[in-house]
C-alpha cells in the first residue's frame, strides 16, 4: 500500500519561504500524480496544485507565481517550495494521490499523508 508523508510545514513570517516535502513509499512513484491540498479548521479542502507524472503542472489561482512543485523520482519525493508567503496560506497542507476525475477536486484523490502544518505570521 502506499503510503505519503509530508514535512517541511511550520512558522515563517509573512514574505518568507519554506519547502514542504511529500514523501512516497512504493516503487512506482513516477507513475503518480500528486496534489497538493491545505485545510484551515472548519473549511473545505482546497486545492493548490497538482504535479503530473509526465513532468506538467497546474496551480491555483491564489498560488500562482510564487509556489512551485518540483519532484525527485530517485527519491520518491515530491517538493512544494512556497515564496513570498502571506497570512491567508497558514494551513496545514496535504500531498495526495490523484486517481480520476476532476483534479482540483479532493474527491479526486486516493491516498492523503498526515499534513503538515504551515503557519504565516503577520
Amino acid at each position: 500500500q502506499v503510503q505519503l508523508v509530508e514535512s517541511g510545514g511550520g512558522l515563517v513570517q509573512t514574505g518568507g519561504s519554506l519547502r514542504l516535502s511529500c514523501a512516497a513509499s512504493g516503487r512506482t512513484f513516477s507513475g503518480y500524480h500528486i496534489g497538493w491540498f491545505r485545510q484551515a479548521p472548519g473549511k473545505e479542502r482546497e486545492y493548490v496544485a497538482i504535479n503530473w507524472s509526465s513532468g506538467g503542472s497546474n496551480y491555483a489561482d491564489s498560488v500562482k507565481g510564487r509556489f512551485t512543485i518540483s519532484r525527485d523520482n530517485a527519491k520518491n519525493t515530491l517538493y512544494l517550495q512556497m515564496n513570498s508567503l502571506k497570512p491567508e496560506d497558514t494551513d496545514v497542507y496535504y500531498c495526495a494521490r490523484y486517481r480520476g476525475g476532476t483534479y482540483y477536486f479532493n474527491n479526486s484523490y486516493d491516498i492523503w499523508g498526515q499534513g503538515t502544518q504551515v503557519t504565516v505570521s503577520s
